[in-house]
């Protein structure tokens, strides 16, 4: 639970002090006991009370806002998955010839769980900047892209073409002024989809596949880097926002 400052929640200020109030005078409590009391009552409810309150990153654009904290959320998920994904890994790929597809998978795993605490960057990034993302940021990302999309081949590449794309949108919309950071968070967005469906993927075929034929666990090495491919595609975009 986070603390909160008692004074920004009156409701919380008014239980602490109608327990003071009556702790003090009909139950005759005495004064070292009913007011740490009070003041344990309106910090537990303070906190209570932000807890409920949804979630905001005060970002200047709304659209921008909710498409962010839909992300955060899905990372969220995904994170959850990941982690679970890593122990069954660990407990299905023991053999040393599956060293090498093990460390694949768990760097996968790590790198997915690190997504919500790299979208609260992103989201701090955003609100300090409080304004357009700048055409030069968008082409950076862009010739990474590009680089990335030239020394690949395979599913590999044609992510690195769509994210290419993408952003090549996107600095379309910032040179008419618009804001491509709402374009940047749901081509970020639609990543993290994606991700969660190799996922899935992943899982689905670790628990069912025969670990000791090659073609199977070379299809598991084939998500796994599919997997991480995309997390390079987000750390792209989630770079100079």
């Amino acid at each position: 639970m986070k603390l909160a400052n008692p004074l920004a929640y009156p409701l919380a200020v008014l239980a602490g002090g109608l327990f003071l109030v009556v702790g003090v005078r009909l139950i005759r409590l005495p004064n070292m006991i009913a007011l740490p009391g009070a003041v344990a009552i309106a910090i537990a409810g303070s906190a209570f009370l932000k807890e409920k309150e949804p979630e905001t990153l005060g970002l200047d654009n709304p659209n921008l806002e909710q498409e962010l904290l839909q992300a955060k959320q899905r990372a969220a998920q995904l994170a959850v998955q990941a982690n679970d994904l890593q122990a069954e890994s660990i407990k299905l790929l023991t053999e040393t010839s599956q060293v090498e597809l093990l460390g694949i998978v768990q760097y996968a795993c790590d790198r997915t769980r690190e997504l919500p605490d790299k979208l609260d960057d992103l989201a701090q990034r955003l609100h300090r900047r409080g304004s357009l993302l700048a055409v030069d940021d968008l082409e950076k990302q862009l010739k990474e892209a590009q680089h990335k999309q030239r020394t690949s081949s395979g599913v590999a590449q044609a992510q690195w073409q769509r994210l290419a794309d993408s952003l090549e949108r996107n600095i379309e919309l910032a040179k008419q002024g618009q804001d491509a950071r709402e374009a940047q968070v749901v081509s970020l967005s639609t990543l993290i989809v994606d991700a969660g469906g190799v996922l899935q993927q992943l899982q689905n075929k670790l628990r069912s596949a025969d670990l000791g034929s090659t073609d199977q666990t070379d299809e598991l090495r084939a998500l796994g880097l599919e997997l991480n491919n995309m997390q390079e595609s987000m750390d792209v975009l989630m770079t100079g926002s």
